[in-house]
């Protein structure tokens, strides 16, 4: 079907001698030229493929171009599930172009090298999907000054997306239609190996390539030990041959490497957290901001060589490791969550420059300035160990109303399996209630995102209704439902405020009809009356406001709504 035509041959060939010119330099290219390029590579070569996946906010489809799939494309995603795959993805933030780039130099060399699909000593080469850019109404809304401390390139997309979003805070709420698409290939994938590519803001330093792995503590022990123990010293030396440094994102503990660098807490609304929920070996190159643009592309396709390299030499561990990770979290007895950076500091080799704090002449402010005539290679702190503050016992399966069709669509794209009652049945479940928690002043990425979440549990005879779903926990996307579904996980649905409907009192009372009820309320619980009179005694403000008198009474009678702050979601 796809069978290149010999008299475009010589055409083909200056064609991709030409483009590859163009990868290489301070250009990166608009969203329909990079579209048009790969529709006609794809149609040149049987082992090339391009598939529209899906809608984006912009109105224009998000693409997926697979290297080694089969012939078409129902073959090709059951290749990619059953065999050892790698997902790229590209220009989440457009702004940031160097995957872009990369990607189509990798793609350009290896039709020049004769397409190889092995090594010479008989390693196959993985199927290798890369999304050429991610977040199509950024690729649109394109400049030079939307990244003011960026050298390169000439031009490039914007961060937010067509709805002002920042993608990469959107996979586990899915505001975008592309975060459904999304889901949809990474699920027709089932990637092994998970890359973002980014650059970076921040501190100046010598490195042009940095990474940030998944977070080890969240982590299965098995993908733990195959990410820090196998895969980054292989792609440090693999890299360091290809005449790059690799090291790790330079996430500031105070305001200069000199005080220390952290880990990146990659929690699930970040790409490469959501793919660690899926147990994929992600991480998230960054490239550094000061270095020129060419160089950055040139230190993006060194980890991309280094981690189609690693892939290649580890795929049958690389399977053997993600089955039993799979396993690991269908079998949890408890969900750590909430992980807060140890004060624990390792020591780690950094190559940054001198810096100093001299006066600005026009704000005659102290700024802090790098001298790169003055590097350094010296050790400083690296805080990396996460300790997790809170725990919950992980359930048999979790119950969500079918009238959060919302919260189900979700749960659907990202492949969770779950029963739906179809008829009124009894059963005890253990509910919850919202006790207290706190609301910004600010949005932040299109939600009062809420904090400080605290739940009461009880046990009741709950009755379901059809719709109600039943999820059990003990299946592949484990790790998303918890992380979702657990009110007070740092990214769950309560906390993106998918449930701020049940927060709200519907009902109330007049308080010169209710205070004529208090006495029979008070007379027939003892209980209640001796801790509204301790109250109403050692509490002078209470003692003074009708309203708050009432109330207390009020929400502890059997007139008070017991759906108020109970949420839709219980557990067995």
């Amino acid at each position: 079907m796809k069978k290149a035509i010999p008299s475009l041959l010589l055409l083909l060939v200056s064609h991709l001698s030409f483009s590859q010119g163009n990868w290489t330099g301070n250009t990166s290219p608009t969203y329909p030229e990079l579209i048009d390029h790969l529709k006609k590579i794809d149609k040149a070569h049987k082992e090339l493929s391009m598939y529209e996946m899906g809608p984006s906010d912009y109105g224009l489809p998000i693409y997926l171009f697979v290297i080694n799939g089969a012939k078409d494309s129902i073959r090709t995603f059951q290749k990619a599930k059953t065999g050892t795959t790698i997902l790229i993805n590209n220009a989440i933030h457009p702004g940031e172009p160097d995957g872009i780039n990369a990607c189509l130099i990798w793609l350009d060399q290896w039709i020049a090298q004769g397409k190889p699909l092995a090594t010479k000593d008989g390693k196959k080469l993985p199927v290798i999907a890369f999304i050429p850019a991610y977040n199509v109404g950024g690729m649109m809304n394109r400049s030079s000054t939307s990244r003011a401390n960026q050298n390169g390139p000439e031009e490039y997309g914007f961060r937010g997306n067509a709805r002002n979003f920042d993608l990469n805070r959107d996979f586990i709420k899915m505001d975008s239609k592309n975060a459904f698409t999304f889901a949809r290939i990474f699920h027709a994938l089932d990637p092994d190996v998970f890359i973002d590519n980014h650059v970076s803001n921040g501190a100046d330093y010598q490195y042009t390539l940095t990474y940030i792995a998944s977070m080890k503590e969240r982590m299965s022990p098995q993908m733990s030990e195959l990410t820090y123990g196998k895969c980054i010293p292989f792609l440090e030396k693999n890299v360091k041959q290809q005449g790059w440094d690799l090291f790790p994102y330079v996430e500031l503990k105070g305001e200069t490497p000199a005080q220390g660098i952290h880990a990146f807490n990659d929690l699930p609304r970040y790409a490469m957290g959501y793919a660690s929920l899926f147990h994929s070996i992600s991480f998230t190159v960054e490239t550094h901001m000061l270095k020129p643009f060419p160089q950055r592309v040139q230190a993006t396709l060194a980890f991309m060589e280094g981690i189609i390299a690693f892939t290649k030499e580890h795929a049958i561990e690389i399977e053997t490791k993600r089955m039993e990770a799979k396993k690991w979290a269908q079998n949890l007895a408890h969900y750590a969550y909430n992980y807060q950076l140890s004060d624990h500091a390792d020591s780690i080799v950094f190559k940054g420059y001198e810096h100093s704090f001299p006066v600005h002449p026009i704000t005659g402010l102290k700024e802090l300035t790098y001298d790169r005539s003055k590097p350094y290679e010296r050790n400083i702190p690296w805080y990396r160990t996460y300790v997790a503050t809170d725990s919950v016992r992980v359930p048999k399966y979790y119950v969500v109303g079918g009238q959060e069709q919302h919260v189900i669509d979700r749960l659907k794209a990202n492949q969770v399996v779950f029963q739906t009652v179809t008829s009124e049945q009894l059963d005890t479940l253990r509910i919850f209630a919202v006790k207290s928690y706190k609301s910004p002043s600010n949005p932040y990425e299109g939600h009062f995102k809420l904090s400080k979440i605290e739940v009461g549990e009880s046990q009741q005879v709950v009755q379901l209704k059809p719709g109600d779903i039943l999820i059990p926990s003990q299946q592949d996307a484990a790790l998303f439902i918890h992380a979702s579904l657990q009110s007070c996980a740092e990214d769950s649905y309560l906390s993106w405020n998918f449930f701020d409907s049940y927060l709200q009192q519907k009902e109330y009372f007049s308080n010169y009809v209710f205070k004529d009820q208090i006495a029979d309320i008070l007379s027939k619980d003892k209980a209640l009356n001796d801790e509204y009179q301790l109250r109403k005694a050692t509490d002078e403000k209470f003692r003074n406001s009708e309203w708050d008198q009432l109330y207390f009474i009020y929400s502890h009678s059997p007139y008070f709504e017991q759906t108020f702050m109970r949420l839709p979601v219980y557990q067995k």
